[in-house]
């Protein structure tokens, strides 16, 4: 077993586009065309490949590219007893388009069961080494939560659950039990992405929460609870990281806003290893809220984005780093792009080389930076 721990210098979220022939078979398997087995060994055969890729750019860390998935968050859930989906084109609006996605909700209690997502890492931990070590990505507890109370869900949530604490708390059970099934299988890197606090930044937010009735305070307090009593099990031993964005769907984004609101909790008080966060353009604000970021957490700058092919300018980024070095010192912090190439299926809009470029991109900055 591998004992190398995340996040390194240079690092990435974790999701990648789709290749197209692994696009195909998805197609030709909704069709009829192909068999389940069939389309599994499409799957494996496209992990394989894209993991030898991040081998061959030098990163010490692995993922599957969530090519197993077809949301990064939904998918999931649906691992979970009392929670269905179903596709009816319906989503969530985000900055130029709407972003599809299945509905999902409550049929029953929240219960933890076998994970098929256990099952994907076992397969992506075969190709560890003595460079590199797999990390797995899945939606953070909050995010789970957030998604039972959106309020196209929320009646239906309360017929199981009267009362959001209620809720919480089956939520971090379940992911308590799941978090140990990653143990067993043998993870040490686990990171919970998050865009609930994302998305509660900003003045256009605070103005949706407003004119929801909901008290925002409340709301961050209930965010911090759900993820901190999930980690409240956790093994020593393992490495478990939060990634925060405002968004990311086929190179759009959900919102906008600094940090400042959010810092006094999920940068001070969550209980997590590191913090990945967006910070590719003037939508994040400042760094001086990383003044919040308590003591034992390292921080990943994402300097870098995915929503465009254009490459960065290295020595701007370089500032960047040294201006973020004001708030945390620098051997605390890591580079990284700001989110995934491929939050969902659809991916962003560039290229595969060009997704790689950047992935060049950021080693390049950071051997740089921290030689």
């Amino acid at each position: 077993m591998s004992s190398l721990q995340t996040p390194f210098r240079y690092d990435f979220v974790g999701s990648f586009l789709r290749p197209k022939t692994l696009k195909d078979a998805k197609a030709a398997f909704a069709e009829g065309k192909i068999s389940k087995e069939e389309l599994d060994a499409v799957i494996n055969d496209e992990i394989t490949k894209v993991v030898a890729k991040q081998k061959e750019l030098g990163f010490h860390v692995i993922t599957d590219g969530e090519f197993r998935r077809s949301f990064w968050h939904l998918d999931f859930m649906w691992g979970f007893e009392g929670v269905e989906h179903k596709a009816t084109g319906n989503g969530v609006k985000f900055n130029d388009e709407l972003a599809v996605l299945d509905d999902t909700y409550l049929v029953g209690k929240i219960k933890a069961k076998p994970h098929p997502f256990v099952k994907y890492f076992k397969f992506l931990k075969q190709f560890e080494d003595e460079n590199t070590v797999a990390k797995y990505t899945i939606p953070a507890p909050a995010q789970t939560f957030q998604q039972m109370i959106v309020p196209a869900n929320y009646e239906t949530t309360r017929k199981f659950y009267p009362t959001n604490d209620e809720l919480i708390e089956d939520i971090a059970k379940g992911y308590r039990d799941v978090i140990k099934q990653f143990y067993d299988a043998g993870c040490r890197n686990l990171q919970l992405d998050d865009c609930t606090w994302g998305a509660i930044v900003g003045d256009a937010a605070k103005q949706r929460y407003k004119s929801l009735g909901i008290d925002l305070k409340e709301v961050k307090e209930q965010l911090l609870r759900v993820n901190n009593l999930a980690l409240e099990e956790k093994p020593e031993d393992m490495v478990i990281n939060s990634h925060i964005c405002r968004g990311n769907y086929h190179s759009t984004y959900f919102t906008s806003g600094p940090y400042d609101t959010v810092a006094d909790y999920v940068f001070a008080k969550e209980n997590v290893n590191a913090l990945f966060l967006e910070y590719d353009d003037e939508r994040s604000g400042g760094f001086a809220p990383l003044s919040k970021v308590s003591d034992d957490k390292k921080v990943v700058l994402g300097l870098i984005t995915t929503k465009t092919p254009k490459l960065e300018n290295k020595q701007k980024v370089i500032e960047r780093i040294h201006e973020a070095a004001k708030y945390v010192p620098l051997e605390r912090l890591c580079l990284s792009p700001q989110c995934g190439f491929a939050s969902c299926e659809i991916g962003n809009k560039l290229t595969e080389e060009e997704q790689w470029a950047k992935l060049k991109l950021v080693r390049e900055i950071a051997e740089e930076v921290w030689v």
